[in-house]
């Protein structure tokens, strides 16, 4: 479109159809689907209406509805609270603190669910307060945990180097692995310093010198600082107890899969080994400190054979022991240095880390979505899903303009001048690193001034551009490396340059504004080859139906309107056939 006949290059990326709610209120549904052995989904939807049967994940279960009344449709009621929810004084001050005077709808649902010490799945609208929803009760469990444990060693219980209890946080980019730092670090206590110790794994910042409580990493970088060191790896395998996936959608597709399934494998492998080891064969339970994990290799992971989609062969559904095995125990004072190892792992183990998979966007309709992956490697997670979870949000405006070569520069300059001022910002995306710069171009021809930002700009650029624009509004012209995850505040006005070609790039374009309860417009410019596109979104939001469904599930729109034009060319030539 815009600017860009020849620059302008339309992804390609389906999305299958989300859960369909017909039940409109905040309800906590229990399903039971038939895979190969029976498996139990407990799903949570934020959305609003009578009391009806639910129907998700395209099966054909009923579902019981449990109702909580509520008109908003961002914040919680007025009488839940963030201690309501189970958070303790000390991380609901700090929440206070912040500016967050209550929970969000969203935020009401997942935080008491993760406190459940349950696999979780949250995929709700951007700017419904995820991020938050998932690191306030983790810093409370991790507070509680390690309170615990200085306690007990201030008792002068004798431990040798106990381990503490850790989170890690799974970013896909180094921009949003430092957001998350960001908002932890953002959170503080009485004395005015941050509630945990959280590091960034990723980009030019190496493995830190001391254990935090929190660490954020990119899924490259993690693997990078483990895998070469054994004694790093075992150890920090054991101490993880929180494992967070942010981007989730993402994180589970394209190249970061093999390294997120290789990640989820080492820490599900570490887990049974914990199971095997918390209980001697005297029945006693077994003292893990850091000194006996750093002679304890990680040799048998290797034997442990995962399928693609992490879970483990029928091959290794047996497990047994070596006869010269010995189990490090109490009584026997034996180390795990005589040890030749597990040739099998368990199927049925004793959790001991809890998984946390946050999403925007999540297709679930089929096996290789994210959805799909999630519902078959975690298959008694619990899922909460967003009132507005791949549908418009009735705080945000949205304005179509069809315009033609001719007409589209002004366009685009009329739309970024109704910004209401200086100090309000406005977010203009277009598809391709050369549309930013002849987008750019024009408007400061037009002399509006503006950033620009896309991935020819280092990562320390990248970030003083967000700071500069955070603090100072004005116009923000980018790709979609803006469009996902990155928190902006104040956001009015959303401006399609370019229109997207995929589901999940407009959802998360629109989704810069209207973020938090509060209101935006987007202005969306297309061109004769989008009209098709745009009647089919503009027919699912005035019907109130996902977004996505007016893309093709497994190639982007432009290609389903070429298979259409040559659909329609061929049957024109039948019927000239036909005349002659």
């Amino acid at each position: 479109m815009i600017l860009s006949r020849s620059v302008s290059v339309l992804h390609s990326c389906g999305v299958s159809s989300s859960p369909k709610l017909i039940s409109h209120k905040l309800k906590v549904v229990s399903f039971s689907l038939a895979y190969s052995s029976s498996a139990s989904f407990r799903f949570i939807s934020l959305n609003r209406s009578e009391r009806k049967w639910a129907r998700g994940f395209a099966s054909a279960t009923e579902a019981e509805v449990v109702e909580i009344k509520g008109n908003d449709t961002f914040y919680a009621d007025q009488a839940v609270s963030w201690k309501s929810l189970g958070l303790s004084d000390k991380v609901s001050l700090a929440l206070q603190n912040c500016g967050f005077g209550r929970p969000s709808l969203t935020q009401a649902v997942c935080i008491p669910s993760i406190l459940s010490g349950k696999d979780v799945v949250v995929a709700a609208e951007t700017g419904s307060g995820k991020t938050h929803g998932y690191l306030a009760p983790i810093i409370h469990q991790l507070t509680n945990t390690n309170t615990v444990l200085d306690s007990e060693l201030t008792d002068g219980e004798e431990r040798r180097n106990p381990l503490k209890s850790i989170s890690l946080v799974l970013c896909p980019n180094v921009m949003l692995c430092e957001q998350v730092v960001r908002m932890i670090n953002g959170l503080l206590g009485e004395d005015g310093s941050p509630l945990l110790n959280v590091e960034a794994v990723c980009g030019s910042q190496g493995w830190p010198d001391k254990q935090p409580d929190i660490i954020v990493s990119t899924p490259a970088a993690l693997l990078n600082n483990i895998e070469p060191k054994r004694n790093r790896r075992v150890e920090f395998l054991r101490s993880v107890k929180y494992v967070v996936f942010d981007e989730a959608d993402m994180l589970l597709c394209g190249s970061f899969q093999n390294q997120i399934i290789r990640l989820i494998n080492m820490l599900r492998f570490d887990e049974k080994q914990v199971s095997r080891l918390a209980t001697s064969k005297f029945g006693k339970p077994l003292e893990i400190d850091a000194e006996s994990l750093a002679q304890f290799d990680l040799e048998n992971e290797d034997d442990a054979d995962f399928e693609e989609d992490g879970s483990i062969s029928e091959e290794e559904e047996e497990e047994y022991l070596d006869d010269t095995t010995q189990i490090p125990t109490v009584e026997n004072g034996t180390g795990p240095d005589i040890r030749k190892g597990w040739r099998r792992v368990r199927k049925i183990y004793t959790r001991s880390k809890q998984y946390i998979f946050i999403a925007a966007t999540l297709p679930v309709n089929g096996k290789k979505t994210a959805g799909g992956l999630l519902k078959h490697m975690f298959q008694d997670a619990v899922w909460v899903s967003g009132s507005f979870l791949h549908r418009n949000s009735p705080r945000l405006e949205q304005k179509w303009i069809e315009v033609t070569v001719d007409t589209q520069v002004d366009a685009l300059i009329e739309a970024v001048k109704n910004t209401n001022s200086s100090t309000d910002r406005t977010m203009v995306f277009a598809n391709t690193v050369e549309a930013v710069e002849a987008v750019a171009d024009i408007l400061e021809k037009a002399s509006i001034q503006c950033y620009r930002y896309h991935k020819n700009h280092t990562l320390e650029e990248r970030a003083n551009i967000l700071a500069d624009f955070r603090e100072n509004g004005g116009v923000f012209v980018c790709t979609d490396a803006a469009a996902r995850g990155v928190d902006v505040p104040n956001v009015s006005h959303v401006i399609q340059a370019d229109f997207s070609s995929c589901a999940v790039d407009f959802l998360h374009r629109i989704g810069r504004t209207a973020r938090a309860g509060q209101y935006g417009t987007v202005t969306s410019l297309y061109t004769e080859a989008n009209r098709d596109l745009v009647e089919a979104i503009r027919e699912a939001v005035k019907t109130g139906q996902p977004v996505e469904t007016a893309f093709s599930r497994k190639r982007g729109f432009r290609n389903k309107l070429k298979k259409r034009a040559f659909l329609k060319a061929g049957e024109a030539k039948e019927s000239q056939a036909v005349r002659a």
